[in-house]
């Protein structure tokens, strides 16, 4: 049974969220359901479907109630699928405004207290920075330069032992993450981004995968962050000398990352993201997508591990791999969710609260960030959720 042309024309504006309602087949229009859909979305189409049919043998002078009965009933699929109006571009950028002065002072606190990098206040901050940059957020150019310049100096510190497969404290993690934030600051291959790629091929050489050299949960926890962070830094920085081995390393670790299950959101993220980077089969990219979305809680949250409760690492981690490795729209219903959750869950400075579940190892000192022992999870964390909403920003 088909959908007639007339219902066709009220029902399946050209709105991507309304696909579900109409799709063209070689007979004609027919209800169809486009991905997650509940049964009372199933049954209104149907009835849709069966209220048009009977529209065709109606006199004229009944067609006009039958057509507002139609209309009605769209607006049941639409209320079943639980459809929003996208989040303001106002909210989203008036939060991206309060969260980037806290993520600067993190980082600011940290140069200046400490000698080594550190992903959580230097890294993770700097993605947020930079990307707001590009979707036309004011950041400060010279603060950037700063941080950019210590983070090379304290690589060029360790330049021999990169050279010999050896690294520093936090092996590939630190490093990969140290690459990575200079790529996404502009910085030009040099010498010393040449050795820590050397270190990269030269470190576990002989697996097919990094492993991490620590258990930090979440962001220090997961092969797959760390096998994404070794494979990003040798593709941003690695030399052509290096190429062919660069070329053999991703072929192994391709292997690996096809056949490995994700335990957690921190090897769902990761696990997506190195295969889009590994240049995966689509299909192969779409399921970790869909493996990660489907793991969205009732608020909109993502959970780091299934005993805790939604919070904002997992969630900005989540989305932003979403987005930028499984090419999901920012437009999305699962997107749009986790905008929320990050939107109702940002407290009044600017910040997102993160409990750590790290045992900690380095003197505790005061970085500028709030939440006290919290403050290098919380830091990372509104790194991401930062990430994550401005990336829904218009450019």
């Amino acid at each position: 049974m088909f959908v007639g042309a007339e219902a066709v024309r009220i029902l399946s504006p050209a709105s991507e969220s309304h696909k579900c309602l109409a799709m063209r087949n070689p007979a004609g229009w027919a209800p169809q359901l486009v991905g997650r859909r509940s049964w009372t979305c199933t049954a209104a189409v149907g009835y849709i479907a069966l209220m048009t049919q009977i529209c065709r043998d109606l006199p004229a002078i009944f067609r006009t109630s039958a057509v507002t009965v139609l209309v009605i009933a769209a607006c049941a699929v639409s209320i079943s699928r639980g459809d929003e109006p996208l989040v303001a571009q106002d909210d989203l950028r008036q939060a991206v405004t309060r969260a980037l002065p806290l993520l600067q002072k993190a980082a600011i606190g940290h140069r200046e207290n400490r000698t080594c990098f550190a992903c959580h206040n230097q890294g993770i901050p700097i993605l947020a920075l930079t990307t707001a940059r590009a979707r036309g957020f004011d950041i400060d150019e010279e603060e950037l330069q700063k941080q950019l310049k210590f983070i090379a100096e304290f690589l060029s510190r360790n330049r021999e032992n990169y050279l010999q497969g050896q690294g520093q404290g936090g092996q590939v993690d630190t490093a990969g993450y140290a690459l990575v934030t200079l790529e996404l600051g502009g910085w030009q291959a040099d010498e010393t981004t040449a050795a820590v790629t050397e270190y990269l091929l030269l470190y576990q050489k002989d697996s097919p995968h990094w492993r991490t050299n620590s258990q930090r949960p979440p962001s220090e926890a997961s092969p797959f962050t760390t096998s994404y962070l070794g494979l990003r830094g040798l593709t941003a920085f690695g030399t052509a000398e290096q190429n062919e081995r660069i070329a053999e390393r991703r072929e192994k670790l391709k292997e690996w990352v096809l056949k490995e299950q994700a335990k957690d959101t921190e090897d769902r993220v990761f696990r997506l993201r190195a295969l889009h980077a590994l240049g995966a089969d689509k299909s192969d990219i779409a399921a970790a997508s869909k493996e990660l979305a489907d793991t969205q809680q009732e608020g909109g949250g993502f959970r780091q591990i299934d005993s805790l409760e939604p919070d904002a690492y997992a969630t900005g981690t989540a989305l932003a791999a979403l987005h930028q490795a499984g090419e999901m729209p920012t437009s999305d219903p699962v997107y749009q969710r986790g905008l929320r959750f990050l939107l109702k869950t940002q407290l009044e400075d600017g910040s997102w609260h993160v409990k750590s579940r790290s045992k900690p190892f380095q003197a505790y000192f005061e970085s500028g960030f709030p939440h006290g022992k919290d403050q290098f999870i919380s830091s990372a964390a509104s790194g991401w959720a930062a990430t994550a909403l401005a990336l829904a920003c218009e450019k």
